[in-house]
């Protein structure tokens, strides 16, 4: 069952572009149905979310071509997180109790993580934010490997 419901909520992070959004995330770019984030929070290097451009609650929400395209844009932030960390596995979380706009975290793991063979920590009570000027270096390496992957990955 679909159920196309409105495309903005009032009091979303994701649909308002707010201050919390901005605390939390910065923008990588845009992909097809949604947007690549990179998370302040770097306790996994390269930790990032995929947002729907939209606001969905839930992913049967969407309609299949709708759910696939953004299953796909999912799977290509995936594949160039692994390429740019060298990570032994994606982790992949969808939760929304709380930030209930569809979206993707991923979470680029090594077998040398405390956490490896375990579920990441989703929001550590002892991280430190990085800053813009921090994370733009990466944010620009992926932006740089979106670009030259985009036709690769889709196909």
């Amino acid at each position: 069952m679909t159920v196309m419901k409105s495309r903005y909520r009032d009091g979303c992070f994701y649909c308002e572009h707010n201050q919390t959004q901005v605390e939390r995330m910065v923008p990588i770019i845009p992909l097809d149905v949604s947007t690549f984030y990179l998370n302040r929070d770097q306790t996994h290097p390269g930790r990032a979310i995929v947002a729907l451009d939209w606001h969905v609650d839930e992913l049967f929400e969407l309609t299949a071509p709708m759910r696939q395209a953004f299953i796909d844009d999912v799977a290509q932030a995936a594949a160039i997180l692994k390429e740019y960390t060298g990570a032994s596995k994606i982790n992949y979380g969808i939760y929304g109790d709380t930030v209930s706009h569809l979206h993707f975290h991923l979470v680029p793991k090594l077998p040398s993580d405390a956490d490896w063979d375990d579920a990441f920590v989703n929001n550590p009570s002892d991280v430190t934010p990085k800053s813009d000027a921090e994370l733009a270096p990466m944010i620009n390496d992926l932006r740089k490997l979106v670009d030259q992957n985009y036709e690769t990955l889709r196909n």
